[in-house]
């Protein structure tokens, strides 16, 4: 099967139609709440979803409590013994950079220059913020304004997934087993994915999170999550000496014992990290939230031993500190249950293929639902979505993309129908 002009135009449109109107819906998640849905603003995109699904005459549509949207498509006739897949995305946006009021900009025939923010008139979009811009010359690029991020992780793979539903409806050639839809909430904060409903998920799902056209991923980082707590003593600065215990000072001074050259500015490829994300406090208090990455546990392990040892040191050198850490495992390397998936990975990477595109293997220095999935026994590698530079004001996407991750999706499942 090829697909032809006129569903590669339907595509690009639908696609492109879609993820302008869904980047306009807030969605940012919080990372300082528990519950899910973390915001209750991500259950307007799910309503909105839910709405577009009807249209297009899903079945079993569901908006759980949770802010989960799942739906069914059934097979093409002839094809319902086929063994069923599940497509993932996002709705949430990273808690990092605003997400709220984005105004998407379309850069029509980049010209290879650096693109401009209309709000923020010194930011720019280089090539050296992205090697690879050189590679979308003469093609369409989506920004945000500048002042908030774009969306496109993961409202990029929530429109690419909606297109490709749209053309199975459209272009009944475009054969396919039953596809299960779903839609999730809190992915950027690590915790949506333990609300899912495993019995509605096929036994092979994909995820459609992932960054530049062509890339397949079936390995991330093992990923911890520390809470640190400073507890201090306050006294009146004019009768403080050897008193005052000053946990918001102190907790600076501990994190800057961390190595400089394992922080995410100073790390690449299969380089771990420690990355503090949030310091706020006091003189009597002071709290932290930092995050611990590798791909390898015994490396993690190490930086934990870490900072529980820089601990101990601190409570001796600050008499009377009081030092609390919580650390959480957040999610593993996915590749320790995706290695022996063969025919999982195989048949994305004739997708991509297909699609015209060179397949790209890369380790995910983050991690997807599809970590979680993986380990709760549904193999979920992860697809392409084509959006850059995530969870930044500089997030920039080119339109193509949005046409090429809904082609893979259409050849994915066509391949699924053959094996």
């Amino acid at each position: 099967m090829e697909l032809t002009k006129d569903i590669q135009e339907f595509l690009l449109n639908d696609a492109l139609e879609r993820f302008l109107r869904y980047v306009k819906v807030w969605t940012t998640s919080d990372e300082s709440v528990e519950t899910v849905p973390s915001t209750k603003i991500q259950l307007d995109l799910g309503k909105l979803l839910v709405e577009e699904l009807k249209e297009l005459h899903l079945e079993d549509i569901i908006h759980d409590e949770y802010g989960f949207v799942y739906a069914y498509l059934p097979p093409s006739k002839g094809f319902e013994n086929v063994k069923p897949i599940g497509l993932l995305a996002h709705v949430d946006t990273a808690p990092a950079v605003s997400g709220k009021d984005v105004k998407p900009i379309i850069h029509r025939n980049y010209d290879g220059k650096d693109i401009k923010y209309p709000q923020v008139k010194e930011l720019l979009l280089t090539s050296e913020d992205s090697p690879n811009l050189e590679e979308y010359l003469g093609l369409d690029i989506i920004t945000s304004e500048g002042d908030t991020l774009l969306g496109a992780d993961d409202k990029a793979g929530v429109a690419e997934i909606m297109a490709a539903c749209a053309a199975w409806k459209k272009f009944e050639k475009l054969i396919h087993g039953p596809i299960l839809i779903c839609f999730t909430t809190d992915e950027e904060i690590g915790l949506g994915i333990d609300k899912a409903d495993l019995k509605k998920l096929p036994k092979i799902c994909y995820t459609v999170d992932g960054g530049e056209m062509g890339e397949l991923e079936f390995e991330c980082f093992d990923a911890w999550l520390a809470q640190i707590k400073f507890i201090g003593l306050n006294v009146h600065p004019g009768h403080a000496k050897n008193k005052m215990i000053n946990a918001i000072q102190i907790a600076s001074r501990f994190f800057s014992e961390l190595p400089e050259s394992e922080s995410p500015e100073h790390t690449e490829e299969r380089e771990g990290f420690f990355h503090l994300t949030k310091l706020q406090g006091t003189a009597e208090e002071a709290t932290s939230r930092m995050l611990i990455r590798d791909f390898l546990e015994e490396n993690n392990q190490r930086r934990r031993d870490y900072i529980i040892n820089l601990k101990k040191v601190y409570e001796i050198r600050y008499p009377g500190l009081k030092i609390e850490i919580d650390l959480k495992h957040q999610y593993q390397n996915m590749f320790t249950y995706l290695e022996k998936k063969t025919k999982v990975i195989d048949l994305a990477k004739q997708a991509i293929e297909k699609s015209g595109l060179e397949v790209k293997i890369h380790s995910i220095r983050g991690g997807t639902d599809g970590a979680r999935l993986s380990a709760k026994g549904i193999p979920t590698p992860n697809i392409f979505t084509g959006g850059q530079l995530f969870h930044s004001r500089k997030e920039f996407i080119p339109t193509l993309a949005l046409q090429k991750a809904a082609e893979v999706l259409i050849y994915l499942a066509h391949l699924w129908t053959q094996n």
